[in-house]
């Protein structure tokens, strides 16, 4: 299924409203396509224990996961100045989309494309693991 970038930017647009981030102030929302059409969207939650705190990619992976979807086709990222997804994120992103479409945009809602594969170049993946 494919959908517009501008439509998974405005999704993640109205996710960003939800973050909870007392502490950065970097808010962000995410909203994850996957194969059977469906999108899931996330919000960074901060924790005074910053450690503890959940991306908003990765709260879109696990809700989209735990409701038995695994494929996914792209994912809008929003921040207030376009920035990419955490190292953590691009991680568990290539755990079930190596090529996954990338959309990256600001609070303006200006947005460029990219590929998961390019954010994340050399990935650790399954074939490393003995």
């Amino acid at each position: 299924m494919t959908m517009s970038a501008e439509d998974l930017v405005a999704r993640a647009t109205l996710a960003r409203e939800r973050a909870y981030a007392p502490y950065s102030g970097y808010r962000v929302g995410a909203a994850l396509l996957t194969r059977s059409g469906q999108v899931y969207t996330g919000a960074n939650v901060e924790n005074a224990v910053y450690p503890l705190g959940t991306c908003a990619e990765r709260t879109a992976v696990v809700k989209a996961v735990s409701e038995g979807e695994r494929e996914f086709e792209a994912i809008a990222v929003v921040t207030s100045n376009g920035g990419t997804p955490c190292g953590s994120c691009r991680q568990i992103l290539h755990e079930f989309a190596p090529h996954l479409r990338v959309i990256i945009a600001d609070e303006s809602g200006a947005y460029r494309e990219t590929t998961l594969d390019q954010l994340l170049p050399a990935p650790f993946g399954a074939d490393k693991l003995p």
